[in-house]
């Protein structure tokens, strides 16, 4: 963008993208630090992913959130007692409400505002560095002090090519909102994610026959172990410091005693250690495959018609096709440059800070072994603390300055986690918290 287009002037505000929860946790924040603060917000209402009306939302009638309310709500707003182990999506939702109004984020809520192109300008801002200039989907520009990009990574649903042509329905699990759409169906889910999960046991109770084709077994984990949520058990260990191979045989045993062995079940073994993979947190699926509710299948070979042939040599035929296969991580109105990508995926230091850029920051851009919303709270905590010391001076803190350059740092706690593309921004949460929570006491000072 050009220094002679015409501009609206928020050189001295704080530009949020988003009003989900990471953008709200980054408003909070960010104003919370005394900057000012807009949130440019595309859907008619706040919430992102969590608003069941919203078109950016990818949860589905039955949705209920897969971490305990501890592992879920942000640390200074904790959710209601009255809350459930694990929260419907209506009521996190409500919970997000009361966080904006609470903090006073309602009013500086932009909806229907869509970003179309984000570029750096040529005119410098409090920071010493260039401004941001942002075209809005209107034609109207505006121009930022500083950036902070809050819009999610489950936007572009990822659907994988295989040889051949499928015949009947087929959608992505981004479409997925009630199982009417399943009844009297042969049901085929691809994909073992918890969202893939979720929808094939909602396919056991409402389709005709169902099917499961995941490319490796998983460790599926209960909702509960040892009587309490399962993700309270693994931080109770994290917070004793129980070595991690400790926690794993801790964790193996425990998982077959619940269930036994997978094999037994009929499901198909792992093919790696737990904690391997992003967790599956689910209870009934083991459950409807020892009913023969739900019959496993490995990867696709090809499709045919209303035939899906898979390669250990079975075919079903099938009436609708779910791909629960992900989503590509976009930023659809930045160069890919300008977030520090490399071979396509942005590198940036603890999945936040730009390597070179000191106003502008990427929240959210996590995929955590727990709930998210406490840890994006660090998160825009660090980073309003950051832009803090480099707005107040044009110099932020040296040694963060340095450090950013070089974002290569293990976030996994020492787990190896298997090298595909939904890895790439896999965290364990309790280092990886550690870490910000560290990293805001210095910046702290």
């Amino acid at each position: 963008m050009s220094n002679h287009e015409e501009f609206s002037d928020r050189s001295g505000r704080v530009c949020v993208i988003g009003a989900g929860s990471s953008g709200l946790a980054a408003a909070r924040n960010f104003r919370g630090l005394g900057f000012e603060v807009e949130i440019l917000e595309a859907c008619p209402d706040l919430g992102g992913n969590w608003n069941y009306e919203s078109p950016a939302a990818r949860v589905y009638r039955s949705t209920h959130t897969i971490s305990s309310k501890p592992g879920t709500e942000y640390p200074d707003y904790p959710m209601p007692a009255s809350y459930p182990d694990y929260p419907h999506h209506e009521e996190v939702l409500a919970y997000l409400r009361g966080y904006a109004e609470n903090f006073g984020l309602t009013p500086i809520i932009e909806y229907e505002t869509e970003v179309a192109r984000v570029e750096p300008s040529d005119v410098a801002g409090p920071t010493g560095e260039p401004c941001w200039d942002i075209r809005l989907a209107s034609g109207e520009r505006r121009r930022y002090g500083a950036m902070v990009i809050a819009n999610g990574h489950n936007n572009v649903p990822m659907v994988p090519r295989y040889p051949g042509h499928f015949e009947g329905e087929s959608m992505h699990s981004a479409e997925y909102k009630v199982s009417e759409i399943l009844l009297g169906k042969r049901v085929l889910v691809v994909g073992g994610g918890n969202s893939g999960c979720d929808i094939v046991v909602e396919a056991a109770h409402r389709a005709t026959a169902t099917f499961h084709s995941t490319r490796r077994g998983y460790h599926y984990v209960p909702k509960y172990l040892w009587g309490m949520p399962s993700d309270q058990v693994a931080d109770l260990m994290h917070l004793l410091r129980i070595p991690m191979r400790v926690q794993r045989v801790v964790g193996d045993i425990s998982l077959r005693l619940f269930r036994g062995r997978q094999r037994d079940l009929g499901l198909p073994e792992p093919d790696h250690r737990l904690f391997e993979t992003h967790p599956i947190v689910n209870t009934l699926l083991p459950y409807f495959v020892q009913h023969g509710a739900i019959a496993p299948k490995p990867d696709i070979e090809r499709l045919d018609g209303h035939h899906v042939y898979f390669t250990d040599g079975t075919s079903e035929i099938i009436d609708l096709l779910i791909w629960a296969t992900g989503y590509k991580i976009t930023f659809p109105f930045l160069d890919e440059e300008h977030v520090g990508a490399v071979d396509g995926m942005p590198r940036l230091y603890k999945h936040v800070f730009h390597r070179e850029s000191d106003n502008l920051f990427v929240v959210g851009l996590v995929q955590p072994d727990s709930g998210q919303f406490g840890i994006v709270h660090w998160q825009c905590r660090a980073a309003a603390l950051y832009l803090r010391s480099a707005w107040d001076g044009g110099l932020a803190n040296p040694w963060l300055k340095t450090r950013k350059r070089d974002p290569v740092e293990d976030l996994g706690g020492g787990i190896r986690y298997q090298k595909t593309y939904r890895h790439h921004l896999e965290v364990e949460h309790a280092s990886y918290t550690r870490g910000l929570r560290k990293l805001v006491r210095r910046l702290e000072g």
